[in-house]
This record gives C-alpha cells, structure tokens and sequence, in this order.
C-alpha cells in the first residue's frame, strides 16, 4: 500500500464522518442546552460577567438558537422572557440574576431600600441609618475576587467587588451583608465602618473548569474525567516551593513524577531526565497549551536514568510563564500520538493582561554532608522572574515572560577516579510569550512561543598526571576536564480558532528547535602532547521538529445528554543533526603532528611508557566529520475521539488513531474509558488502551567514538548508529516501534467540601522497548576502539502501580489548615530479554538490567501540612524516597578477587542506597498588598543517600538517584505584584 493510497483513503474517511456530523447536527440543531453554556457563550461574546448564587440555574435548560444573531441588549431581553429569572444590570459589564419573587420583592420595598440604583430615593430613617463600610473579598489562597456580590439579607440593597476584590458600600448601622461568589461557599456577616474588612470566602462548589488534556469535550469538568488527572496551579503552589526549575517543581509535587539531576553522564548532566510511573523520558508527551512540544537533541548514554532515551528539556520554559500545568497519568496515544505511553504533561501558559508580576530567589547548598548546620556552602542560586500581561486590542492579550537563572557547581566527596563530583553548573536566560487576538466574531488567532539559552558546565573524570591521556607539561598533576555546552532551544506555534456551525475548529503550526554544542575546558589532546591547546570546539547535535494540524470537535445534544464527536489530521517532520567539531577534538596525531590514517606505521604513534597515547579532547572526543548525520522524517496522523454521556452517571469515551511514518510504515492504535457515578461524589474510572512510540531519529542514527569509563579503567567506545552495516554484523536489526497495552482502574470520592481522595491502579506493557546495548568487543574491528554498543528493541517490560492522592482542608475564623497526602507505589519487571543468539550478559546484563529497573522507583510518599493565617502562609512537607538497589562495575572485575565465585563478585557488586525522608519547611508573609517575601529550606536536615565506595558509575560516593546528592537548600524568595 502506498503512502499516497493511504493519504487518499484516510482523508476520504475523514471528510465522510466530517459531512455526517454535520448533517447530524443540522437535525438536532434546536435541542436544549444548559443555561449555564448560554450565559458562558454570551458572557465571552459581548464581554460580560454574570454573578448568580450557587445551584441557581442546576438543571435549567433553554434552546440557544434564537440567540445566535441578537445584541447584548436582546439577549437580555429574551433571556427574561425565556427563564423565570430576572437579570439586573449593576454597570461595569455585571448583571447579576435573582429569581422572579425576589425582584418582585425588591420592588414591594423601593420606598425604604435602594435596590442596585443610585437614582433611588431613599426614606429619611433608612438615610440616618447608613454607614460606609471598605474592605476587600478575597479566596482562600489570598486571590482578590473579582465581580464578588455583597448583599443586604433583607433589603438586597448591595454592589459587586472591583478588579482587585475591593469595594465600598452604603449599608445600615445594624446590617447582615451575604458575600457570595461562584464556585466559593458564602459566608454572612456584619461589616464594620471603621476597619478595612477583609473576607475569605472559601473553596466551595468547584468550578467546572475544563481541562485541555485527556477530553476533547468542552462540557467535561476534571473532577469527571475517566482516567487520572493532576492540575498542579503554579501560583498556589509556589507559597510552598523554593524549585527554580519545572522539572524539580514537579518532583515534590506528583509522586509518579521522577526527575533525577545527574552528575558524570556527559549531555545528561545538562539537561535532567524526567519519567513519569518509572518509563522512559520519551515516553511521555509533553504539551504545550494543548500542542506537541519538541524534544532535547541529547540522547542519554552512560548510567543515566532514561538510558538510551531522548525525552523534552522541561527546564527551557520558566516557571513564571506558566498558569498551570495537567498531568494525564495514562497512555494517551490513540489521542495524541507517539510518546504518550506513560501519560501527557500539558503545560498551559500564563493569559493575565493587567499586571506585573516580579519575583527573586537566592539561596546556596550545604556542602558540609555531615553537620546539619553549614559551615561552608557551595550552589549559590540566583533567580529573577518577571511576568508582564496587557490587553491588545480591546479583547486580546500578550503576555511576557523572562527569567534568568544563575546555579554554581556543588562539589560533595569524590574518589580518586573523579575528584570533582557534584552538580553541573547552570547559566539560563529565558523569554517566552503568549497571545490571542480575536478578529472577528467567534474567531481569533494565537500565538506563543520562547526561546532559550542555557550554558552549563559539568566536571567529568579525573585524568591521573602520570598516565597517556596526561601531559606533565601542561597538568604536572593531572587533570579535571570540564564539559560545557550551549544549548539553544526556540519555539514557535501560532494558530486559528473558530466556530463554523457549532463545530470547534483550531488550525496550528508548532515549530521546535533544540541545538547543543559541547565546549571541552581544561583539557587536551594527549597526542599533540606540550603542543596540545587546552579547549575544544566538539560539535554537537540539533533536532527540529514541525507540526501542522487541523481539529474538529463539537457536542451533540440529544434528549438530556448527549455526545462529544473530535476529529483532526496532524503532520510532523523531523529534521536530526549531528555536526562536527574542531579537528583537535576528535582525530589523533603522529609524532609528527600528522593526523593518523591507515597508512601510518605504529612506530609513528605518540606514546606513553609504551602505551598508545588517545586522540581527540579527553573528557569528551569531538564528533568527527564521519559522524555527521543530517536526516529527516515525516508522518501524518488522523484520529477520532469521542466521549459519549450516556446518562448524568455514566459515560463512555473512545479514540482511535492511525500514523503512518516515512522511515518505518504504519500504526493504529485504540483507547476505550469509561466513568461511573456510583454518587454525586463518588466516580469510578477506568481505560484500556493501545500506544506506541516511535524510534527516535537520535536512536537511529546517533553513533559517537567516546572515552567510557569501566570502573577505574578508561576505554575507547564507539556507539554504532543502528542503520550501520556493522549492526547487521552483530545481528542488530533495524528499529521497529515500541509498542504497549495500558490498564488503569481507580476511582475518585469528595466526601465533603473538605476531603478529596482518589486512589488509582495501572499496568502497562511494553514490547519491543529501545534500550542501549552493553559493551561488545570489538578490537578486532579496525576502528581503533575496545568496545562497540548498539541501539537495539531489546526488552520486554511489564510496571504495575498504584498512585493515590488525599487532600483535607479547613477554616476556622481567619485560620485554614490544609493535609495533603499523595504517593506511588510502582513494579517494573523485565519479562523478556531479546538477545538472539548474541550473549545475553554482554547484550543487556544484570548492571543494565538493573539500571533500567531502578529507574522505575519502588515508591514516593509525599506528606505536607499547610497552615494560612491572615497574611502568613506556612508548610511543612515530608517525601520518603524507597530504597534502590545498583550493580556497580564489580561485576566486570576478575573474579579470581573474589574467591573464584560469581555469588561472591555478585554481592561485592550490589549498591544498596536505604529509603530516606527529606524534610521540607517553608514560610511565607504577605508584607503588603504588593509584595510577599518568603523563605525556607529544602532538606532541612541535610540528609544524604547512603555512601558506596569507587566503583560507582558516577564516580563519586553516590549514583545519580532520585533524592539527589546536594543535601540542604537555604534560599529566601520576594514577589511584588503591580
């Protein structure tokens, strides 16, 4: 079949069911819709805010065709003939709705009360009466609430706060005020007119915010999702947070989220893997606002976790640009294609208009790993963050986002073979935006996008002074070679959205740009010997990708529920990159400064005490111009996804979704989920879907010659790209795509307005799963290397888990306490090993068995206590990291030390690093009303993974595990908003 006959029968079916809804929906075009959707549609059309108690309108319907052409002044008219409510205009764009008897009742009492109009006269005893009462209305997370209704309980004499929660009202002596806003609890109360009143009114009735990723359906509120769904809102949760970078953010904030900061791993030190449930960094979808994000060039190597993998540098968009951020905790890609296996980040971006927002962390490092209070210090941070939002047009917005981020190197007890083991250091600068303009009735255009600088440096393994890969002339005692790289990452999406005929119609092109260039400092290359400079240019790699797609969607009403009907197309190109450094970098020379080819005699070779000396920059060897690599590929997608309401309790959605792609063919996959409302509060959810994820053009065509350290013994590597003859010698085959089965079950419950729980359980299985091979011997090759490695679909992996989220929270007076508890409890097993005739220990042994395992942490518990108290915030929060096992590079070593017995080697081998609890304090004060300062420590108590010895895959006296290896974090944050 070719691809043009696939394009042709694919869009056939698209246009079909396109012209089929359509006909549908001109049938069923008069059914009723909640009343509620027709105050939203006129509230964003004419730019008007309706305020109306809660469970006011539950239940109420009206047909929205004749609504369709009328002004403002219209719709009112007819909503008051239509509904038995009235709507009352207060000015400033409020009106606020009360049933038919209480306007009548408020008419019965003109003579004595002023019912929302100035022009009222008011009776001489009412007048002597009246006091003037200020204050201000605010959430329970100190939000200003805008539009708020004050009320007079008997008279409904009242006003609606201002933008900024404020307000100023004539009310009597001896009052009784109702303060109401939609979705919060109200509260009455009687306002004093000599203080400034403040009100919290708390979290009551949950807004039916919706969601963008998970549901295409406009109508679905979070809360009755059938799969699991994390919305983690930046702003609240920054009074609890000292994290400068969205990777850590979202460690200490979803148990299954895993982000481990590196030391030792060359790119990896530079750019964090991030996992969701223990999978692979590239097998979780990263959005943003709703569309696909482009990964990082780096493809992981070494120890790392994510070995093998390509996965989205998260830490290039600043937190200060984003408004929220959802996490689908689900395989999704029958939805939204490949690498949504594990589930799919959606970072939504900031859309204020009307403010500038400024905040500052400093902070530094314990680096004394023994005494809980420092006396020396080391990571000095420094972070500014500026977000700035105004209106363009009279309805349309940019706002603009930039950061700039300064983190120094920590250094924590290294060994002999790597005297500079601690963090990479980190130079960032960061600026992205986010607009919509609206050109015409139900259309507007949008745009966001950024762009990235990060400069970082990282310590890699020591060179001893008298060894061949040391020049005494140059380091009379050795040498600690520095890795750096600039990394450049740009982005750029622009798009349409619509509304033809009640479809939801959005067109988008999303450009991605990730480019990275190593810089080796501190160096040389050993054959030039004193002649040698002393840094590199070593090339490096870029990814780009382009996304262009079209989306349908739109909400059928049929009876008293209905369906939800998505579809779309989507084209992707990748464009992969590998370019060259300078020649020093990578080639190695003669005693004659020739560079070494075939035809030259070995006596010509530079040597050391008899030893070859190693060419290229020690510390990382360029890329050569024979790894140069520039490819491409493309794919086209069509989808269908649809949720069905089969009734207010129960509900059904399904997706399918067919990709073909350039280089490897085709693929369909499925989602089937369902929800159930066993009560008003209780929901059972559960999916079964299909997903895959395509190789990655890295993993295709990545090859390198590197310096790889086997415990204290350097050795020369060449990592093979997979579409090499040389693969085929080895019996790689060529890269199919991962492909998996995911099975989730769990359900959600809200007890009261003060508890929320959900508990949710998951399988997911991955066949055919990309890993990086271990080392073959390859010296008999001719390349001049020790050891070859290959990208290879060499494992199946089975993960079951179970994550559960419970929240508490409760006023008293002025005083809030919240509980939260979350936590993951994850199995990855490795059921099958597909070495073919190749020797399963060299092919995927037991040390990079476990690597992958360990990178699937056992469990994470997070537990925090919150208490707010006027203008105070405080937190206190507990994470328990579970306890990993690794296989150190002892198992490589002869086993005649270890009494002949690979039992005994076995057990020398094995790194147990015990579960820890991390403690967590921070304070936060509202000074004024523009500014809050903050401060805290991370790892209050300066604990630390359990110690091992020198034969670590980093080098030092810990792994790169998940708790990290900086102890204690000091830092003081102030925000002014203006």
């Amino acid at each position: 079949m070719t691809l043009k006959f696939v394009i042709k029968k694919y869009a056939l079916l698209f246009l079909i069911a396109f012209f089929s809804t359509s006909l549908f929906s001109q049938k069923n075009k008069k059914t009723s819709i909640p009343l509620t959707v027709l105050l939203d549609s006129i509230s964003n059309k004419h730019q008007i805010f309706f305020t109306y108690k809660a469970n006011l309108l539950t239940n109420k319907t009206i047909q929205e065709e004749g609504f369709k052409n009328l002004n403002l002044k219209e719709s009112i008219s007819l909503l008051k003939k239509l509904t038995p409510f009235y709507f009352d205009d207060l000015g400033n764009n409020y009106y606020v709705i009360y049933k038919q008897i209480e306007q009548n009742k408020r008419i019965n009492n003109s003579e004595k009360n002023t019912i929302f109009n100035s022009n009222t006269i008011n009776d001489s005893i009412f007048v002597k009466s009246k006091i003037i009462a200020k204050g201000i209305v605010l959430s329970s997370d100190n939000e200003p609430l805008n539009g708020a209704t004050l009320q007079n309980s008997k008279s409904f004499v009242g006003t609606t706060t201002n933008s900024d929660g404020t307000f100023n009202m004539e009310v009597q002596k001896e009052n009784t005020i109702n303060v109401s806003f939609i979705g919060h609890n109200s509260k009455t109360l009687t306002l004093s007119p000599n203080k400034f009143n403040v009100i919290i009114l708390s979290s009551g009735q949950e807004l039916a915010e919706i969601k963008i990723v998970g549901s295409r359906n406009k109508n679905r509120v979070a809360k009755d999702t059938p799969v699991a769904i994390d919305v983690i809102n930046i702003e609240k949760e920054s009074s609890k947070s000292s994290q400068v970078e969205v990777n850590q953010f979202l460690e200490y904030s979803i148990p299954s989220f895993n982000a481990t900061k590196q030391s030792g791993a060359d790119g990896a030190d530079h750019i964090d893997p991030a996992t969701i449930r223990g999978l692979g960094p590239d097998q979780t979808l990263v959005l943003i606002n709703g569309k696909r994000r482009h990964q990082a060039s780096l493809i992981n190597l070494y120890g790392t976790r994510g070995r093998g993998n390509s996965g989205t540098d998260l830490n290039t968009i600043p937190i200060s640009a984003i408004k929220r951020i959802e996490i689908l905790r689900d395989g999704a890609s029958a939805q939204y294609g490949s690498d949504a296996i594990a589930g799919v980040i959606n970072i939504v971006l900031n859309d204020i208009d009307n403010e500038l927002n400024i905040s500052s962390t400093i902070g530094f490092n314990n680096a004394n790993t023994s005494r809980f209070i420092p006396d020396k210090v080391d990571g000095f941070t420094y972070k500014l963050a500026l977000n700035y939002g105004t209106k363009i047009t009279k309805d349309g917005f940019i706002n603009l986002s930039t950061e700039i981020l300064s983190k120094n190197n920590t250094f924590r007890e290294g060994t002999s073979i790597r005297e500079k083991f601690g963090q990479a250091g980190i130079k960032n600068v960061s600026l992205f935006f986010n607009s919509e303009i609206p050109i015409y009735k139900d259309t507007k255009l949008y745009a966001n996008g950024g762009f990235n600088y990060k400069n970082s440096e990282a310590f890699a393994f020591t060179r001893d002074k008298n060894n061949e890969r040391n020049v005494l002339e140059i380091y009379e005692n050795g040498f600690n070679p520095l890795i750096t790289s600039t990394i450049l990452d740009n982005s750029f999406s622009f798009g349409l959205i619509t509304n033809f005929r009640n479809w939801n119609i959005d067109i988008n092109n999303t450009f991605g740009r990730n480019n990275f260039r190593y810089f080796i400092k501190n160096t040389l290359n050993a054959t030039l010997e004193e002649d040698s400079p002393t840094e590199f240019d070593a090339g490096g790699h870029q990814l780009i990708q382009n996304t262009t797609s079209i989306d349908f969607s739109k909400y059928f009403k049929s009876n008293n529920y209905g369906f939800n009907l998505a579809l779309g197309a989507e084209h992707r190109l990748d464009k992969y990159k590998i370019f060259s450094g300078e020649e020093g970098s990578y080639v190695a020379y003669d005693i004659n400064k020739n560079v070494i080819d075939s035809q030259t005699p070995t006596s010509n070779y530079t040597m050391h005490n008899g030893i070859v000396r190693p060419g290229g920059s020690q510390g990382f060897p360029g890329y050569a111009p024979e790894n140069e690599v520039d490819r491409d590929r493309s794919n086209i997608g069509i989808y269908v996804d649809t949720e069905f309401d089969f009734s207010k309790n129960f509900m059904i959605g399904g997706a399918l979704r067919y990709e073909y792609y350039s280089d490897f063919g085709n693929t369909l996959n499925f989602k089937l989920a369902s929800r159930y409302k066993i009560t008003p509060n209780f929901n059972i959810r559960s999916s079964f879907s299909t997903g895959f994820r395509a190789p990655s053009l890295a993993q295709i065509y990545f090859n390198l010659k590197f310096t790889n350290f086997i415990g204290s013994k350097a050795t020369e590597s060449l990592l093979v790209a997979n579409n090499s003859p040389i693969a085929r010698r080895f019996n790689i085959n060529k890269l199919n795509e991962e492909k998996a089965r995911n099975f989730s079950l769990g359900f959600t419950t809200k007890l009261n307005n003060n508890f929320n729980a959900s508990i949710d359980a998951y399988y997911v299985s991955i066949i055919d799963r990309i890993i990086l091979s271990g080392n073959f011997e390859a010296q008999n090759l001719g390349f001049g290397v020790d050891n070859v490695q290959f990208f290879a679909n060499g494992v199946n992996t089975q993960t079951t888990g179970v994550d559960l989220i419970l929240n508490w929270q409760k006023s008293f007076s002025d005083h809030k306490l919240g509980i939260d508890f979350s936590g993951n409890i994850n199995h990855m097993s490795i059921s099958d090993i597909k070495n073919k005739e190749l020797d399963q220990e060299t092919f995927f042994g037991i040390r990079d068995q476990q690597y992958l395992l360990v990178s699937a942490p056992k469990s994470k518990f997070n537990f925090g206590i919150n208490y707010t108290h006027k203008n105070l915030k405080t937190s206190i929060n507990f994470t328990r990291f579970s306890k990993v096992k690794l296989i150190d590079w002892q198992i490589y070593e002869d086993i005649a030390g270890y009494s002949n017995s690979e039992t005994e080697r076995l057990k020398a081998a094995q790194d147990f690093y015990n579960s820890k609890i991390t403690t967590d304090l921070h304070i936060s004060y509202q000074l004024n009303s523009l500014t809050t300062l903050q401060f805290g420590v991370d790892n209050l108590f300066n604990i630390y993974p359990t110690k091992q010895f020198t034969f670590t895959d980093s080098g030092g006296l810990w792994d790169a595990i998940q708790m990290g290896t900086n102890g204690a974090f000091y830092y003081t944050k102030i925000k002014v908003n203006l």
